[in-house]
């Protein structure tokens, strides 16, 4: 009895989350650039799920490659990536 006790533990403890390891997290934004205006609509890794931390982050990714960031539309987990591939084309996880 106490083995499977001790398995199952094993099993709780190995199953959870890893220590130091965030659950993935994305976000859909748009973007600019002036001289000519360009625009574009992306999905991003963000290291923290928050529309204010995914503010934060992707302003600096964008503005390092010259682009300005409009606005970030949603905030979600890994479920939301399929969905929005097609549309963000080859912005889909760029920055």
């Amino acid at each position: 009895m106490r083995h499977i006790l001790l398995t199952f533990t094993l099993i709780a403890l190995t199953a959870g989350a890893k220590p130091g390891h965030a659950a993935e997290c994305y976000a859909d934004y748009k973007a600019k650039q002036d001289d000519p205006l360009r625009l574009h609509y992306g999905v991003a890794e963000i290291s923290q799920c928050s529309v204010q931390a995914a503010e934060a982050e992707l302003s600096a990714r964008l503005a390092a490659q010259g682009w300005t960031l409009l606005n970030v539309m949603s905030v979600f987990d890994q479920s939301g990536l399929a969905e929005r591939k097609e549309s963000a084309g080859r912005n889909y996880l760029r920055f």
